[in-house]
């Protein structure tokens, strides 16, 4: 497959995880009030509709050009780098730039269009999050799966298979310099 098609398979994963994202959050912003939560599973698991002016946590509340302009530099530098530098890098990486970077959109948009992020999944012990932190979370997951052993079994196989080159390179240089000293 050429550059172009194995990209557009990573643009579809981003555009699928930032339609569902846009999905989830529409139909909680039609279907419950700002602060309204319903019970899935009891003190459990709820629904709960909250809009979050801030990060991970609610933290940077009304930072709003800082938490606009940090995640869209972010992004396009990921994209680009998807796009440019991980042809030959390991499906893994790729699909978890291609998270990480649906995640990242599908709460800029949010922030673009209300000036918040909605949230919805309520487990009570945690904060309240949506799809796009599944994804950005999902996307650092595999990125440190691929850092602590998918990486470094490529790295160990391009060293054997240099190492094994080198030897091949030594044997033909001990044959002509033995050729040489039979002459």
């Amino acid at each position: 497959m050429n550059k172009i098609v194995k990209i557009k398979w990573y643009c579809a994963v981003m555009a699928l995880v930032v339609a569902a994202d846009q999905i989830v959050k529409a139909a909680v912003d039609n279907m419950l009030t700002v602060g309204e939560s319903v019970p899935v599973i009891k003190n459990i698991f709820h629904l709960t509709y909250v809009r979050n002016s801030g990060a991970a946590f609610s933290i940077m509340q009304g930072k709003r050009v800082l938490l606009t302009l940090l995640p869209l530099i972010l992004i396009c530098v990921l994209f680009i780098f998807l796009a440019a530098k991980c042809e030959n890098e390991h499906p893994v990486l790729k699909l978890a730039l291609s998270f990480i970077i649906a995640g990242g959109a599908g709460n800029l948009i949010d922030r673009l269009v209300h000036g918040y992020v909605i949230d919805m999944f309520d487990f009570r012990v945690w904060p309240v999050f949506n799809v796009a932190d599944i994804a950005v979370c999902a996307g650092c997951g595999l990125l440190l799966i691929y850092v602590l052993f998918l990486d470094r079994k490529e790295k160990k196989s391009e060293e054997q298979h240099a190492c094994g080159a080198h030897e091949v390179a030594d044997e033909r240089a001990k044959e002509v310099t033995d050729e040489r000293a039979s002459l």
